[in-house]
C-alpha cells in the first residue's frame, strides 16, 4: 500500500528535519482518535499538542510533527522538527494539493456547508475516488488537515471552507485552489463579527479568489446578494452557474414535495427535466442538492447517475436527521419521531427546520394525548450581534409557526420568543438545556414529531440525548428505509 506521507516528502513539504526515515498512512491532530501509522501534528490550541506526543507515539504514531522535543520523548524518536507547527501543517496541505490531479470543489455558505459536502460525496463517489473530511473541518487547521490527508490518486476532492470573522476564507481558498466554488447561501449568521448581510456576502465571495484559472462559481440564484456574488465571480475571472427558483437559473427548481421523511424534487436544466429524491424532508436540502447537481455537471460526470445517487444521502446526527423512537419494547406502535437538528442554528436554518416540522404528520390516538403534536424545542441562536433579541422574537412570525402545536424554549435569548408566543403554543422555558433535559419525559408523547434545534453552544444536544433515552431507535426495517 502506498504511504500517504514519507519522511522524505514531509521534509520537502515543510522544510523541516527528521533524524530517521518513516512512513505515515494518515494524519492526526487528536490522540483520542489517532490510528497506528498516523503522523501526529502537535498543534497548540486550548492545549499544547506537544504534551501528547509521547501518548501519540505509544499508540503507534509513525512520527510527530513538532517545534520542540517534549521532555518525556526520547531524542531519537521519529520527530519532524519545524519552526512553526501550524505553518508546517499548511505546507503539508499545499504540497498534497500540488501533487494530485484531483478536481477540487470548494464549498462555503452561511447554512448547510457540511450537509452539502456530504451530498457531494454521495454524488461523486460512484464516479471516481473521492476525498472529503469526515467532519466539519473548515477552519484554519481543518482545511490544511483535510488537504494533508488527501491521497495522491484522489479524483474528486471536496473542501469545506467556513468563517467566523472577516479575512478567513481567502487564504483557505487559495490553499485549496478549487476548480469549482459553491456558495450554498448567504444568510444572517456570525453577525457579531459582520456589520450586515453585505459584509457576510463579501467574505463568502472571497472563495472565488482561490479558484483555479478557468474555474467556475456555483451561486444560489435566490439571494438578496446574488448579483453581488456574480460580480465578484466575474472579477475573479470565473464562469458562473446559477441554481434555484429564479426563472433565469441554469438549474431551476420547479417543485418540492415533502412526503414523511422524503423530499421529491423536480428541476430543469437546459430544457431537460430532472427528477430526484432525498431521504430527508426539507426544501433547504432540495436547494443544496440542486447546487450539487450543478457542481456535478461542471465536473463533467454523468448527471443522471448523480441525481440517482442523491437518494443515498441522509443528514448526519445533529444536522436534521429524522429517527423514530420506540417507547415500549412490547408495543412498537408507541413511537414518536425526533428531528435532531441540534448542531447549529441561525435564522435561515431555523426557518428551514420549522418548515420541515410544519409539513410533518404526527399520529393521533396512540399516546397520552389524543392527538399527535408538532413540538419544537428551540435553544438560543448565538453570534447574531446587536439585534439578537429581535431576531429571536421574529421566530414567532416564521412561515409554518402557526402549524406548530407547542414550542419549548431554552436559553436567555429564547425567552424573548417564549414571551411573544400565543398562550396555546407556549410550552416550557428553561435557562439551560440541562434543566430542560430532565423534563423531556413530560413534554414528549407517542405520536408526536419533535424538533430540537439550537446553536452548538446552547447545548441542546443534551436534550436530544435525553429524548433518545426515553426509548430506543426503531430499526431501519421497521422504518421502511431502503
Amino acid at each position: 500500500m502506498t504511504p500517504l506521507w514519507t519522511s522524505t516528502d514531509a521534509v520537502r513539504a515543510t522544510g523541516g528535519a527528521t533524524s530517521r526515515n518513516w512512513q505515515a498512512s494518515g494524519v492526526s491532530i487528536d490522540t483520542r482518535s489517532i490510528k497506528p501509522g498516523d503522523l501526529f501534528i502537535a498543534l497548540t490550541d486550548i492545549r499544547d499538542g506537544h504534551d501528547f506526543v509521547a501518548q501519540a507515539l505509544e499508540k503507534g504514531a509513525a512520527a510527530a510533527l513538532v517545534s520542540r522535543i517534549p521532555a518525556d520523548v526520547a531524542d531519537d524518536a521519529p520527530l519532524l522538527m519545524v519552526d512553526d507547527v501550524q505553518q508546517a501543517l499548511e505546507a503539508l496541505g499545499q504540497f498534497a494539493r500540488v501533487r494530485t490531479n484531483a478536481r477540487v470543489v470548494g464549498v462555503t455558505g452561511s447554512v448547510g456547508k457540511t450537509s452539502t459536502k456530504e451530498m457531494l460525496r454521495a454524488v461523486l463517489a460512484g464516479q471516481g475516488r473521492v476525498h472529503a473530511a469526515e467532519r466539519s473541518f473548515n477552519n484554519q487547521w481543518g482545511v490544511p488537515l483535510t488537504l494533508a490527508r488527501m491521497p495522491e490518486d484522489t479524483e474528486f476532492a471536496i473542501i469545506e471552507i467556513g468563517m467566523n470573522h472577516p479575512g478567513e476564507i481567502a487564504p483557505l481558498a487559495k490553499m485549496a485552489r478549487p476548480h469549482v466554488a459553491l456558495i450554498t447561501n448567504v444568510a444572517p449568521a456570525h453577525l457579531a463579527a459582520f456589520e450586515n448581510l453585505q459584509g457576510i456576502a463579501q467574505e463568502k465571495s472571497a472563495i472565488f479568489e482561490g479558484l483555479e484559472q478557468g474555474g467556475t462559481a456555483i451561486i444560489n440564484a435566490d439571494l438578496l446578494v446574488t448579483d453581488y456574488l456574480l460580480g465578484k465571480a466575474g472579477v475573479a475571472g470565473a464562469a458562473s452557474v446559477l441554481f434555484g427558483e429564479f426563472k433565469g437559473a441554469d438549474f431551476g427548481l420547479n417543485h418540492v414535495q415533502m412526503v414523511d421523511d422524503t423530499t421529491i424534487v423536480r428541476a430543469m436544466h437546459g430544457g431537460t427535466p430532472i427528477l430526484f429524491k432525498i431521504r430527508s424532508a426539507g426544501r433547504h436540502f432540495a436547494m443544496n442538492a440542486l447546487g450539487c447537481l450543478a457542481v456535478a455537471d461542471v465536473l463533467g460526470v454523468d448527471l443522471a447517475v448523480a441525481a440517482c445517487d442523491l437518494a443515498a444521502w441522509q443528514p448526519s446526527a445533529g444536522r436534521g436527521i429524522r429517527e423514530t423512537i420506540v417507547l415500549d419494547i412490547v408495543d412498537d406502535h408507541l413511537t414518536f419521531d425526533l428531528l435532531d437538528d441540534a448542531y447549529n442554528a441561525n435564522p435561515a436554518s431555523l426557518g428551514a427546520a420549522i418548515e420541515v416540522l410544519a409539513a410533518s404528520k404526527p399520529t393521533d390516538g396512540v399516546g397520552r394525548v389524543s392527538r399527535g403534536r408538532k413540538i419544537a424545542v428551540l435553544g438560543d441562536m448565538l453570534e447574531l450581534g446587536p439585534d439578537e433579541i429581535q431576531l429571536h422574537r421574529d421566530i414567532a412570525n416564521y412561515i409554518g409557526m402557526d402549524q406548530i402545536s407547542l414550542v419549548h424554549c431554552v436559553g436567555p435569548m429564547m425567552r424573548s420568543l417564549y414571551d411573544d408566543l400565543p398562550a396555546n403554543m407556549r410550552g416550557e422555558w428553561y435557562e439551560t438545556a440541562q434543566e430542560m433535559a430532565v423534563r423531556v419525559y413530560a413534554i414528549v408523547d407517542a405520536g408526536d414529531v419533535v424538533l430540537v434545534k439550537g446553536s452548538l453552544g446552547s447545548k441542546v444536544g443534551l436534550i436530544v440525548d435525553a429524548i433518545r433515552k426515553l426509548g430506543h431507535p426503531q430499526t431501519p426495517e421497521k422504518q421502511g428505509t431502503d
